[in-house]
């Protein structure tokens, strides 16, 4: 705005320079002032109150930014972190490439909050596993849910005719593996805290040729068998449901991983709704149970959620990114700046250690002054020997001694 209501011979970037260089030698000159006020005797170390006032300082400032990701996301889940139990628990299981055989979805009262009374059974019940003690004390009864997922399918298979037929051949007469896929989703509530809405995992068991779950399975499409077939190890009891997009089931809890997981049956259902004997005539869901059961519950699959506090809505700008995430965008950056800050000092000394600025000083109000007055031509020439001083080293050592 200077330039604009200012009559003046200089360009904008001629300006601006002199501006830069009024400014910059206005410090230096400051600086040399408070020299001759506080002198440093020769030969004598700085003062501790000096190295550890300006030095300590900044170094703790410097460990403050490293540590600052790892306390933030500490204080995220330990102190300020919201618990988001998952309002949806969706799983699937699905055999090979084909539609899924077993779909369900608890949601509400199928999602019990755990009481400390539960709390304390499961305490109980891991008490002589010090690991597994070790991951329960992280959460509080707050922090856990049971799914209660309903062993009968909730919508019915409806597979083609031509894609079952193909299924059950491949069970029958197959040379090569299958996979069982188990499939577990969870989702939470946004508008509570968090950046990640659904949490998902599966669980693969590769069915073998000739096996007896395969013979078992291909009888139940055949209707040739109608007991369940039992498949080992395939419901995971306890899953841990973090801020991430990984669920994972809780090894702490199962010491021998897959082994520990739960046995259950499965088995498939028809209902005649027409006369005949073709797909038409029939409804057909898949039912799923828990194997060797001995109560009432056996058809409700049920599965613990370890629920992982979460930002607040008000930080989750920030725990969105993680820790690599706050990394890269806050101490790489600040690690950029102080390394830009002290680097290619020796550039300017030139420019910055000069013992006696009062002639430079006097030029440049000189051109402010001429400016003033209205003598452009004089404030040109004034400009073309502040340029040509700052050329020349020779002249600039000159100009800048102590005077006599």
């Amino acid at each position: 705005m200077d330039w604009v209501w200012t009559d003046t011979t200089l360009s904008l970037s001629d300006w601006m320079c002199v501006e830069d260089i009024y400014a910059n030698i206005f410090i230096i000159k400051c600086s040399r002032e408070t020299e001759k006020k506080y002198p440093q005797p020769k030969g004598q170390k700085k003062k501790k109150i000096v190295k550890y006032g300006m030095g300590g300082l900044i170094i703790l400032f410097l460990i403050c930014i490293i540590w600052f990701p790892l306390l933030f996301m500490s204080l995220v889940r330990s102190v300020v972190g919201v618990v988001n139990r998952p309002i949806d628990v969706t799983v699937t299981l699905k055999l090979g490439g084909y539609e899924p055989l077993f779909t369900m979805s608890a949601q509400q009262q199928s999602i019990q909050p755990f009481t400390p009374k539960d709390y304390e059974a499961l305490t109980d019940k891991f008490e002589r596993q010090p690991v597994a003690m070790q991951f329960i004390t992280l959460y509080s009864y707050e922090d856990l849910v049971k799914a209660r997922i309903e062993g009968s399918s909730g919508s019915l298979w409806s597979i083609s005719p031509p894609s079952r037929e193909q299924l059950r051949e491949e069970l029958h007469s197959g040379s090569s593996d299958i996979t069982l896929r188990f499939t577990w989703s969870f989702q939470r509530d946004l508008g509570v805290g968090g950046t990640v809405e659904y949490t998902s995992e599966k669980h693969t068991t590769e069915l073998k040729p000739n096996s007896t779950e395969r013979r078992n399975l291909a009888g139940l499409l055949q209707g040739t068998h109608e007991a369940p077939v039992k498949i080992p190890h395939l419901f995971p009891p306890y899953i841990r449901a973090p801020s991430g997009p990984d669920a994972n089931p809780v090894k702490q809890l199962l010491p021998e991983d897959e082994e520990n997981y739960l046995d259950v049956e499965v088995q498939l259902k028809r209902q005649r709704v027409g006369p005949g004997n073709s797909s038409d005539s029939f409804l057909e869901w898949w039912v799923i149970r828990l194997a060797d059961c001995r109560h009432e519950d056996c058809r409700i699959l049920p599965m613990v959620i370890f629920s992982d506090k979460v930002s607040p809505p008000s930080l989750g700008f920030l725990a969105g990114y993680g820790i690599m995430g706050l990394y890269v965008s806050i101490v790489l950056v600040i690690g950029k700046f102080v390394r830009g800050f002290f680097s290619e000092i020796s550039h300017s000394i030139m420019f910055e250690e000069l013992p006696c600025v009062d002639r430079i000083l006097k030029l440049c109000h000189d051109i402010f002054l001429v400016r003033e007055t209205g003598e452009l031509e004089l404030e040109e020439e004034l400009y073309a020997k502040l340029i040509f001083l700052y050329r020349s080293p020779e002249t600039m050592i000159k100009w800048t001694r102590e005077k006599e």
